[in-house]
């Protein structure tokens, strides 16, 4: 199994988090799992050398990150994974998970090929899950990215982060990037406030949840990725006006794509062919996520494009621990 432990005994390192996106990109004490090797230095796994652990399935398996409920996302992917089959030729199968822990569980038992792994979770996932992301998202223009937001409902009496003291705070999950790390880097740092103590902490399980929850009054305060509540907002589940947004953070990272290490080299070149030379004009992927203006999938590197996300984890005294 794996584990996620964050310690808060001690003051979170004194940066302010409105300048986690210019920090330094030296790397963090980050450690891949005994499981794997990272001879390149890229911090991902390698891929085996001995062809005999290479793995060639006939059918692929894929998830896309939990952040609403997955059956909102099977028909979106429906299109993109028939171009997938087409490319790889093998056939393509979409697996709805309902947690970040089922979802990289699934890849490190060898049941999942193909995932996007949510900005938080991708550490857990490269560290104890082996997976290798290579794609992200992102604009015409080649902008990427999401904000962490704090959201209430009007009238609720939170009109500033300083009032959430003393209340309680709803996150979605421990490996949540916006959900749950980086708030709470941002309420010891820039707010003076620590978890459990000045404020109390729940969690709702998802992004779609604590969206939800805040919307009908169910919870008081609530951090989000305002990219789903953007699209939940586009499709009517939401109205604009039940959400009121007292904290916006810079801009980070949002969901990785990639695969499972062991898959044979070929069939990995195969799978980034798919999604690199992807058709976007008129398809579902397009409907749904060019609301929040993303129009082509674009390379990255762990190493590079989530340095500060680990950077978050250290401040916060991640400690991934994988067995």
């Amino acid at each position: 199994m794996f584990s996620q432990t964050l310690s808060l005994s001690r003051p979170v390192l004194g940066f302010a988090f409105a300048t986690l996106a210019g920090i330094s990109t030296a790397q963090a004490d980050f450690q891949l799992s005994d499981r794997y090797t990272d001879a390149d230095g890229d911090l991902v796994a390698d891929i085996p050398e001995d062809e005999s652990q290479w793995r060639d399935p006939d059918t692929l398996v894929f998830a896309y990150t939990p952040v609403e409920d997955p059956a909102v996302y099977a028909d979106v992917w429906s299109g993109f994974l028939d171009h997938m089959e087409e490319v790889t030729g093998k056939k393509v199968k979409f697996f709805p998970v309902q947690s970040n822990a089922a979802q990289i569980e699934a890849m490190r038992a060898g049941r999942l090929h193909v995932a996007g792994f949510n900005t938080g979770s991708n550490p857990l996932a490269v560290a104890c899950a082996g997976f290798r992301p290579f794609a992200m998202m992102a604009a015409d223009d080649g902008s990427f990215g999401y904000e962490m937001e704090i959201i209430t409902y009007p009238g609720s009496g939170i009109d500033e982060v300083e009032d959430i003291k003393g209340k309680t705070l709803t996150h979605t999950s421990e490996t949540s990037n916006s959900g749950y790390k980086a708030p709470t880097a941002l309420m010891a740092s820039e707010f003076g406030m620590t978890s459990g103590e000045d404020y109390e902490v729940e969690f709702s399980g998802k992004h779609d949840n604590s969206i939800l929850g805040v919307a009908n009054h169910d919870y008081e305060v609530a951090t989000i990725a305002n990219s789903v509540k953007d699209r939940m907002i586009d499709r009517g589940v939401i109205d604009a006006d039940q959400i009121e947004v007292i904290y916006q953070s810079d801009t980070f990272p949002t969901t990785a794509y990639g695969v499972a290490h062991d898959l044979a080299p070929e069939l990995q070149e195969a799978i980034k062919e798919a999604f690199f030379d992807f058709d976007w004009e008129g398809s579902a992927l397009a409907e749904e996520f060019g609301k929040n203006g993303e129009s082509q999938f674009i390379p990255i590197t762990f190493k590079k494009e989530w340095s500060v996300i680990r950077q978050i984890d250290a401040a916060n005294d991640v400690q991934y621990q994988c067995s």
